[in-house]
């Protein structure tokens, strides 16, 4: 044997000794779905209904400048569809409904209810009483203001038949939008809101309660109504108009449906994520507001 030869064959023997590895290529060749699976999140079966608030006949609150409460929801209902089927739910549900008033609320009802979604989120834009409101004059037009207020809000309703998973999913919500900076607003605990005053549930993620609204009290899946932010505060409106703000917006909910979507897997419920209890889950009287829903 000669000495070339002699090498090649310690140079063998070291590396069947040597413990094997991964190469580079192997590991990026691993499908981000593969890895997405470590969640226990089926992400193809997962079903977001994403609810446009309010309709073009009935927009909903005025902005500052002018531009129907509609037309923000819209915006950004569609931009949190987009990038929900992007990170794979791809059974996203889209939903603008076009009757008007009582009809259109119960309509989204019985249309999300017979989707068997896992999740309902309403996207709203938000406003303040009447009395709250200032005039001034914007491009030659009296328009309404208020900017005491600004910041946004996340609803559940405790007469949800999953009220455990409204308020869970609230929670996600809540903090996904304060780990972008975003700060929701308190002032719908204080005394000045009289009866739109809500109880706060959880006081670090901006979650209320509001047991009156029909598409949260009569889904029959978890449901979230979000506040992105008041559009009749001057400076917040064109906050709220920029893609920047949206796009966070968006982002925080779709890093909370995917957290939610895994929390709530089947794979997981053997140990279950749970909220903190809420005070009044035994919902002991709470049906007797049924008869004051309203419209979102």
């Amino acid at each position: 044997m000669t000495l070339p030869l002699l090498g090649t064959c310690a140079l063998l023997f070291a590396a069947l000794l040597s413990p094997m590895t991964t190469p580079a290529w192997a590991e990026a060749a691993v499908s981000p779905s593969a890895k997405a699976d470590g969640t226990k999140c089926n992400y193809a079966r997962f079903r977001v209904i994403v609810d446009v608030g309010h309709t073009q006949e009935v927009p909903g609150a005025m902005s500052a400048r002018g531009v129907p409460e509609y037309e923000f929801n819209l915006r950004l209902a569609k931009l949190i569809e987009q990038n929900l089927i992007e990170a794979g739910f791809g059974r996203t549900v889209l939903m603008v409904t076009g009757e008007p008033s009582r009809a259109g609320l119960h309509k989204r009802v019985t249309r999300a209810n017979g989707l068997n979604a896992d999740l309902f989120l309403s996207i709203h834009h938000d406003a303040v009483p009447d009395r709250l409101i200032e005039t001034w004059q914007y491009e030659g037009q009296e328009r309404h203001f208020s900017d005491r207020f600004h910041g946004h809000s996340i609803f559940i309703s405790e007469d949800n038949p999953d009220v455990r998973g409204s308020l869970l999913f609230g929670k996600l919500l809540g903090e996904q939008l304060k780990a972008r900076g975003l700060q929701y607003t308190p002032h719908y605990t204080q005394p000045i809101m009289r009866s739109r005053q809500r109880e706060l549930l959880d006081a670090k993620a901006g979650v209320y309660r509001y047991d009156q609204l029909i598409v949260l009290r009569e889904t029959r899946m978890p449901a979230v109504l979000l506040e992105a932010g008041s559009i009749v505060n001057r400076d917040e409106e064109l906050l709220l108009g920029t893609p920047e703000h949206q796009s966070l917006i968006a982002a925080a909910a779709t890093d909370a449906v995917t957290a939610f979507c895994a929390a709530r897997s089947p794979i997981r419920q053997a140990n279950p994520v749970k909220p903190e209890p809420v005070r009044a889950l035994e919902r002991t009287g709470s049906r007797r507001r049924h008869g004051l829903s309203l419209e979102n």
